[in-house]
């Protein structure tokens, strides 16, 4: 679970029950990342009211900041701020795990050839 997780709003008032749902989905994006970048992860997500005029719309964005200097970031407008945090979750995922397959290196497979080698 990501510990540190700043929530703030812009001409928006956090509740408690945009806290406690952003802490659940975001908190739980460390279990994509590698290993060893899992302790010291930093996510900053405002919540912004924008046209204020006809409809009430949201901006969410969320800046995660990973150790060793990487910041993955993803945006999103929505009309429920809920449904704005849903889909600025699933864009950080696949950032993640693009980030994962960069930092970690990959096994190599060994071909079947190899497996039915007698030995001995």
């Amino acid at each position: 679970m990501i510990e540190k997780i700043e929530i703030s709003g812009n001409n928006y008032k956090v509740e408690d029950g945009l806290r406690k749902y952003v802490d659940k989905r975001i908190g739980k994006l460390d279990r994509y990342l590698p290993k060893g970048s899992k302790k010291d992860i930093v996510a900053k997500v405002v919540v912004a009211e924008i046209g204020k005029s006809m409809a009430n719309k949201y901006e969410i964005s969320v800046a995660m900041e990973i150790p060793g200097g990487k910041v993955i970031a993803a945006k999103d407008e929505c009309s429920n701020v809920f449904a704005g945090v849903d889909l600025v979750e699933a864009k950080l995922t696949g950032q993640i795990r693009r980030y994962k397959l960069e930092v970690q290196p990959h096994r190599q497979k060994k071909s079947l050839k190899n497996l039915f080698i007698r030995r001995g």
